[in-house]
């Protein structure tokens, strides 16, 4: 047996596969899962527990421990939640990555075809959406269990190459060789359900011992927290931190099972002999008992450890404000109708501070310039004030409906409404403008310094417009309408000047960019159009108060 001789091409494509399967899979299930997921973890992550169980469930439907903790870390980047949930829901993911391992053990790759064919046909003979998502889901789970097999024949051959044959026994008799290329070829394709999936087919096929695989499947939890230091880099303070803890966390319960080794190995033979588990079934088995093992032993220290990562990575997060509207009910107008109203402006307000927030971020994505993570934090906050617009919008048409409302109160209920779609258009315009940005970063171009003085001031006028037209919306203060009326002739006259002298400076060839000079007067009309939605918010408030003026 030589190296040419292996079928690299089955063992390569199939690994491809594999992996493929996994992510086509995850996506799938979060497009079935939808915006409910988000609300799931808005609602259920109070306490670590709750956390932990919200981290195993997403990373079941995900498919990926990685790609959890990624998004977790967005969340905390977006001021969703705090480091000892995040540090639940990261445990959770230990645990939730064990299904795949324990899915691969059942030997369902007699079938892969056949789930492959019926996932075909949804996706092909689909009429909605989310039959197609579900087809997506099937496709990606049979592909895993195609993989697999293609690889299966090509990986037990490798037991019979004396090369492979000196590097397993070199890893049977250094455990902790086993457990660094583990922990190197998880970090370098990013999932440690391939790495377990791996090492399930070589230790079937005896190319490998148990005492070898054990380590390599610890090294694989290590290996995966590259992903979430990824995600963290160059982001904030609580990101860092999570991440970190992700870390800090696999690698005390790699070392906990390093250095229990042999009794762990000596344990999972006698479950294995006890009952009569199969090869891939012993590692999927030893894989779910190590994660729910250090889990539970890491558990009731949480708050210590998230202490001790604080200390780690010191600092202070910047005060972002608070987006919980899960308490709205619309069942509490009929019993008192006035209080629909004062709910409904509350959350307005807090959608009201991310708005302003996500207007402050956008400026700074172009002064930086904004990196990939910047982007992420900046679609979160796309994505939630898009969910404060439809639940707020969802509470307000559900109470009007639920209970009779004073024609006063329904003239503010609409207010409401106008003044929710006219917030939620400005995130939108927000997010043209990142995106804008981003066109001009990809083509490694960048704005001349004059025009990006000109669109710090329009963002300065936009920003004072901004808070002048929520106070109006919060006080009705009729005298405050003049001095946003002054801000929009500025806004107006500013656009025009900025027009003019973009166009001064292309006749100048002074534009090194082209992607940046062509879009520079939308950038422009953007911010001009946000100015815009300002003083709708502030001509809606106050139109309400004089009609209510007028019947009196």
């Amino acid at each position: 047996m030589t190296l040419s001789s292996i079928s690299w091409d089955m063992i390569l494509g199939g690994f491809g596969l594999f992996m493929f399967g996994i992510s086509f899979m995850g996506s799938g299930l979060k497009s079935v899962a939808g915006d409910q997921m988000r609300d799931y973890i808005n609602k259920y992550t109070a306490s670590p527990f709750s956390a932990m169980l919200i981290g195993i469930v997403m990373t079941i439907l995900m498919q990926s421990s990685s790609a959890c903790t990624a998004i977790t870390i967005g969340f905390v980047r977006a001021g969703l939640m705090n480091l000892e949930q995040a540090a639940g829901i990261v445990m959770g993911a230990n645990i939730g990555t064990t299904v795949t391992s324990f899915l691969i053990s059942m030997n369902i790759d007699e079938y892969a075809m056949y789930i492959v064919f019926a996932g075909c046909m949804l996706i092909v003979f689909g009429k909605k959406r989310k039959t197609q998502y579900y087809g997506d889901v099937i496709l990606g789970f049979g592909l895993i269990f195609y993989g697999l097999r293609c690889m299966g024949d090509s990986l037990s051959a490798l037991k019979d190459l004396p090369e492979f044959s000196d590097f397993a026994l070199q890893m049977s008799n250094n455990s902790w060789l086993s457990m660094i290329t583990g922990a190197i070829m998880t970090a370098v394709v990013q999932a440690s359900a391939a790495t377990i999936g791996m090492v399930q087919k070589l230790y079937q096929a005896n190319a490998l011992t148990l005492q070898a695989s054990l380590p390599f499947m610890f090294g694989a939890n290590i290996g995966t927290t590259i992903t979430g230091i990824l995600a963290a880099m160059g982001g904030s303070l609580g990101a860092r931190r999570t991440a970190c803890l992700h870390t800090v966390f696999n690698i005390f319960g790699t070392l906990l099972g390093m250095l229990l080794l042999t009794a762990y190995t000596n344990l999972i033979t006698s479950l294995a002999n006890l009952w009569h588990l199969n090869p891939m079934m012993q590692i999927a088995i030893a894989n779910m008992i190590f994660n729910i093992t250090t889990t539970i032993i890491f558990m009731p220290f949480l708050k210590q450890i998230v202490g001790m990562i604080s200390k780690i990575i010191p600092g202070s997060e910047p005060t972002r404000p608070e987006v919980s509207i899960d308490n709205l009910d619309a069942n509490i107008g009929t019993l008192l109708p006035a209080a629909v109203i004062e709910e409904a402006e509350q959350a307005i307000g807090k959608m009201a501070d991310v708005v302003r927030q996500d207007i402050a971020e956008t400026r700074d994505f172009l002064n930086k310039p904004g990196t990939a993570d910047d982007r992420e934090l900046l679609d979160q906050n796309e994505a939630l004030i898009n969910r404060c617009d439809k639940k707020i919008t969802e509470f307000l048409v559900s109470a009007s409906v639920k209970a009779s409302f004073p024609p006063q109160d329904k003239e503010n209920m609409r207010m409401d409404l106008e003044v929710i779609k006219n917030l939620e258009r400005i995130g939108d315009l927000a997010m043209n403008l990142t995106e804008f940005f981003q066109m001009v970063f990809d083509d490694d171009g960048m704005f001349t310094p004059d025009a990006i003085e000109d669109i710090n001031t329009m963002f300065d006028i936009l920003l004072h417009m901004y808070s002048r037209a929520i106070e109006i919306y919060r006080t009705k203060d009729r005298s405050l309408f003049a001095s946003l009326e002054e801000d929009e002739n500025a806004m107006d006259a500013m656009e025009y000047r900025s027009r003019q002298a973009h166009f001064d400076r292309m006749s100048r060839n002074e534009c090194s960019s082209a992607v940046a000079a062509s879009v520079y007067c939308d950038i422009l009309g953007n911010l001009e159009r946000m100015g815009d939605h300002c003083c709708n918010i502030a001509r809606i408030s106050l139109s309400v108060t004089a009609e209510a003026a007028a019947e009196a």
